[in-house]
């Protein structure tokens, strides 16, 4: 893959992988963004089809990027994570 790795041209892949929430009073998620995955821990809800609910569809931009999760704070374009799951599309 050639292309310079950014969020704006991305195709939202890191919005299908689960986002487990750490139970901090940093995480400021509204409720109805998330779901007890075996009554164990909390996760941001996704769609029926993986897709995170908080994806906007028709522009694939958060609609809570400003309060997104801390994992998601910490995840980076382009960092090892970010490769990982777009190679897994692209190659």
């Amino acid at each position: 893959m050639n292309e310079t790795i950014s969020c704006s041209t991305c195709r939202a892949l890191c919005c299908k992988l689960e986002v487990r929430l750490i139970d901090d009073a940093d995480e400021k998620i509204p409720e109805k963004f998330t779901e007890i995955v075996e009554d164990q821990y909390h996760v941001m809800k996704r769609e029926d089809d993986g897709w995170c609910t908080c994806l906007n569809r028709e522009t694939m931009l958060c609609t809570i990027y400003e309060i997104r999760p801390f994992l998601w704070r910490d995840y980076k374009e382009g960092d090892y994570d970010c490769i990982v799951e777009r190679d897994k599309y692209f190659k």
